[in-house]
């Protein structure tokens, strides 16, 4: 198939076609009249591609699997090296959830502690003679 069509199969451009063909992860065979040529094992590759790219994986990352399709095994995850890189993005995902815990458990402090506040003035209204709350947009809360 031509470039237009493994495009569109693969759901991309040509111009990520041509990117990838330029990063060695896509193969640059040319038919007798010169256009570039592709089969079936390079949609593949585009579809193990994407979806590697969909759950996070920078581009560079999806190279051991690529090679491990194109040593002839029947799925990309089949090599070391792609376990490897599975087990690196796992790494960095935990990280990542830790640190997202982190910032909720710190948001999650300063909306106790505001709503606390907020509570604090709320009943020092109520006492003849406090103060009257005041909404942020600047109108009375009472």
């Amino acid at each position: 198939m031509r470039i237009g069509e493994l495009a569109e199969r693969a759901g991309t451009t040509t111009r990520t076609l041509r990117y990838y063909e330029s990063r060695g992860l896509l193969p640059a065979r040319r038919g007798s009249n010169g256009y570039r040529t592709y089969d079936e094992d390079d949609l593949k590759l585009l579809r193990q591609i994407r979806t590697l790219q969909d759950f996070g994986f920078d581009l560079e990352e999806t190279r051991p699997f690529v090679e491990c399709l194109r040593a002839g095994h029947p799925e990309g995850d089949a090599c070391p090296a792609s376990l490897a890189v599975y087990r690196r993005k796992l790494g960095e995902l935990d990280a990542l959830i830790d640190e997202l815990r982190s910032v909720r458990d710190q948001v999650g402090g300063q909306l106790a502690r505001a709503e606390r506040a907020m509570d604090e003035l709320v009943s020092e209204a109520a006492v003849p003679g406090g103060p009257e709350p005041v909404c942020e947009l600047g109108g009375r809360t009472g």
